[in-house]
C-alpha cells in the first residue's frame, strides 16, 4: 500500500447502556445450620472480567475457590484464547446481520441466539458492551425479491427488518446497542472504497472497483485458503475483466431497474462485502475485541472484510473471530432446494419460542446442530418441566411471609447451590459450553421436586428457605441463558396451547376424554381407561392422576418413542 489515509473514528464512543439481568446479580445470603454460606461475588456494576465463587467458614476465613476466565475460539488462530479486551472494561462486537429479504430461518436464529449468549454473559461479567449488528438492505437478492412482488428494494427490506425485529423478541434476543442498515451509510462505504483506491489496493472498469487480491499477501489467513483455490464461479463472481478470478466487487455500476447512489466512479451501488467493514469502522473503529457470524460467513465474507479493512487502514484489528456451527435438517444440510428449510415463523407456530431456542443452545454453538421433531419435541419438554418446577416453587413461597423466613439454609441445598453455580460459570466461561450448564441444572430441579413432593422432602428443615434459594439460582442462570419468560404461568399456559395444536385437540376435548376414563376407570373397565390415556400419551398428553383428580401436562408423543424404538 502506497499512502495511508485517515482512519475512522467511531461515529459513537462508548457508551453506558446497561442491560439488566436482576435476577442474575442477586447476591446468595442463605446460610446452614452449621454456617456454611454460599456468596456470588459478580455483579453487572463491576468493571472486571472475573466472577468470584468463595465460602465462608464459620470462622469468617474465607477461601477462593476458583476464578473464572472467558475463554473464546479464534478461528483466526483455530485455537481457545484467553478473552483480553483492548479497552479494559469495554467490549466492542460487531455480528453480521440478515439480508433482509425473506422471513428469517432457524440457522439465522441459531447465529443470533449464540451471540446473544455471548452479550448476555459479557454484561453479566460487568462488561460495557457496544453490541453491533447490520442489516444488509441493499443487495442482489433483495433487488430479484422485489422485482419478483413489484416492490420497492428499500420498502421491501425495512418490511422484512421489522419482521426479523419480531422474531428476535420471539426468542428473547435482546437488541444490540445499534442496527446500522447499508443504505443509510453510503457516504462511509464511498469514503472507505476511495481510501482503497488510494493505496492502490484496487482498480476500477468501467464504473465497477475491483479489490486486488494480490494487493493484500495475508488474504486466506483466517479461512486457510490458497489464493490459487478460489477459482472463479465457485463463489467468487466470474467477471473476465478482473486481474485476478479472486478479485471482489467493492462498487458495482447500476443497471436500469436498480437502485443506485451517486459516487465518484458514477453511479451505482456497493458490493456485499464493503458494508460491514466500513459500518464496522463507523461505530467501533478499525480496532475491536469481536467479529462474529455463521461459518458460512468465514469465506469468502469474513476473508474479504480483513483484506478491505486492512487495505483502508494499516491500524486495522480485530482480536477474536467466533463463529458458529451449521442447522441440519434431519441430518441433512438445510436448503430450500432439498424442501427441508423452516423458517422461525414456521417452527414457533406449533413450539414455544423458548423451546426452540433452548433446542439451539443445548448443542455447543461451533457444532453442527441436527433439528428433527424429536429433538425440539424434547427441548419442548424439558422447558415444560423447568417452569412447572420454577412456578411450584413460586406459589410455595407466595404462600409463606417473606419476614418470617430465616436467612439460612441446610448444607445439603447450600452444597447443591455452590456446585451448580461453579459447574454453570465453569462451563459457560469454556468458550460458552451451554449445553454443560444446562444439564447441571438437574440436580438442583431434582432437589426442588423433592421438596416439593416427597415425603422425606416436606419434612425437612428450613424447606421453604431451600425452596426459595433454589427457585432464585436457577432463575439467575436462566436469564443468563435468555430463558427467564414474563412468567411461569404464563409460558407454561403457552406450552399447553402449542401441544394442543400439535396434537389437533382443544382443552375441552382433552376433558372430556379425561372424564371418559373416569367413568371407564368407575365401571372398572381398564383396559377403556388404558386405551384413553396410550391414545393421548401417543399425541403428546399426558395424564396426571393425583388425589384431587385428573390433569394433563404436555410430553413427547408416544408415536414418536416408538418410532425411535423401531427404526433399525
Amino acid at each position: 500500500m502506497t499512502t495511508l489515509l485517515k482512519c475512522y473514528k467511531p461515529l459513537l464512543p462508548f457508551q453506558s447502556r446497561k442491560m439488566h439481568i436482576a435476577a442474575a446479580v442477586n447476591s446468595f445470603r442463605y446460610y446452614s445450620r452449621s454456617r456454611l454460606r454460599a456468596r456470588c461475588l459478580s455483579t453487572i456494576g463491576n468493571s472486571k472480567s472475573t466472577v468470584d465463587i468463595k465460602v465462608v467458614n464459620g470462622e469468617g476465613a474465607e477461601t477462593e475457590l476458583r476464578k473464572q476466565q472467558l475463554w473464546l475460539h479464534n478461528t483466526m488462530s483455530k485455537q481457545k484464547e484467553l478473552f483480553i479486551p483492548k479497552v479494559p472494561g469495554k467490549v466492542g462486537m460487531y455480528v453480521c446481520g440478515v439480508t433482509a429479504y425473506d422471513l428469517s430461518h432457524i440457522g439465522h436464529a441459531r447465529v443470533y441466539v449464540s451471540f446473544d449468549v455471548l452479550y448476555r454473559y459479557l454484561n453479566y461479567l460487568g462488561y460495557e458492551v457496544k453490541y453491533i449488528r447490520n442489516f444488509t438492505d441493499v443487495d442482489d437478492k433483495i433487488i430479484a425479491r422485489a422485482n419478483e412482488l413489484g416492490e420497492d428494494p428499500i420498502k421491501l427490506s425495512r418490511r422484512f427488518c421489522e419482521e426479523f425485529h419480531q422474531d428476535m423478541t420471539y426468542l428473547h434476543c435482546l437488541p444490540p446497542s445499534v442496527e446500522p442498515r447499508v443504505s443509510d451509510h453510503m457516504p462511509q462505504i464511498i469514503d472507505m472504497i476511495q481510501q482503497i483506491l488510494d493505496n492502490g489496493c484496487a482498480y476500477r472498469i468501467n464504473g465497477d472497483v475491483y479489490f486486488s487480491v494480490d494487493k493484500f499477501p495475508e488474504y486466506g489467513t483466517l479461512s486457510g485458503r490458497k489464493l490459487e483455490d478460489n477459482r472463479a464461479g465457485e463463489r467468487v463472481a466470474v467477471d473476465t475483466r478482473k486481474k485476478h478470478p479472486a478479485d471482489f466487487a467493492l462498487w458495482k455500476t447500476a443497471k436500469a431497474g436498480e437502485p443506485f447512489w451517486e459516487s465518484p466512479w458514477g453511479p451505482g451501488r456497493p458490493g456485499w462485502h464493503i458494508e460491514c467493514s466500513a459500518m464496522s469502522a463507523a461505530y467501533l473503529g478499525y480496532t475491536f475485541d469481536i467479529h462474529g457470524g455463521g461459518m458460512d460467513l468465514v469465506f469468502p465474507h469474513h476473508e474479504n472484510e480483513i483484506a478491505q479493512s486492512c487495505a483502508a487502514c494499516r491500524e486495522s484489528n480485530i482480536t477474536y473471530w467466533i463463529h458458529n456451527g451449521f442447522v441440519n435438517i434431519d441430518s441433512q444440510k438445510m436448503s430450500k432446494s432439498l424442501g427441508n428449510f423452516f423458517t422461525i415463523r414456521q417452527v414457533i407456530d406449533l413450539y414455544h419460542p423458548l423451546a426452540l431456542r433452548l433446542f439451539l443452545i443445548g448443542t455447543h454453538y461451533r457444532s453442527p446442530i441436527n433439528y428433527t421433531i424429536e429433538q425440539i419435541e424434547s427441548a419442548s419438554d424439558r422447558l415444560f418441566y423447568i417452569y412447572q418446577a420454577l412456578y411450584d416453587c413460586q406459589i410455595l413461597s407466595t404462600q409463606h411471609d417473606e419476614a418470617s423466613l430465616k436467612d439460612s439454609i441446610p448444607a445439603e441445598t447450600a452444597n447443591c447451590i455452590n456446585k451448580f453455580q461453579d459447574e454453570v460459570l465453569s462451563s459457560i466461561s469454556d468458550d460458552l459450553h451451554t449445553p454443560v450448564a444446562l444439564a447441571a441444572m438437574s440436580d438442583p430441579l431434582k432437589l426442588i421436586n423433592d421438596l416439593l413432593h416427597t415425603r422425606k422432602g416436606k419434612k425437612q428443615a428450613l424447606r421453604i428457605e431451600s425452596i426459595a434459594a433454589l427457585e432464585n439460582t436457577i432463575r439467575n442462570v436462566l436469564a443468563i441463558l435468555g430463558l427467564v419468560p414474563a412468567s411461569y404461568a404464563e409460558a407454561l399456559h403457552e406450552l399447553r396451547e402449542k401441544a394442543l395444536k400439535r396434537a389437533k385437540l382443544t382443552d375441552d376435548q382433552v376433558h372430556q376424554k379425561i372424564a371418559e376414563r373416569d367413568t371407564a376407570r368407575k365401571n372398572k373397565d381398564y383396559d377403556r381407561s388404558d386405551v384413553i390415556r396410550k391414545d393421548l400419551a401417543a399425541v403428546g398428553i399426558a395424564l396426571m392422576d393425583s388425589p384431587e383428580g385428573t390433569t394433563w401436562r404436555p410430553a413427547f408423543p408416544l408415536a414418536l418413542e416408538e418410532e425411535q424404538v423401531t427404526v433399525p
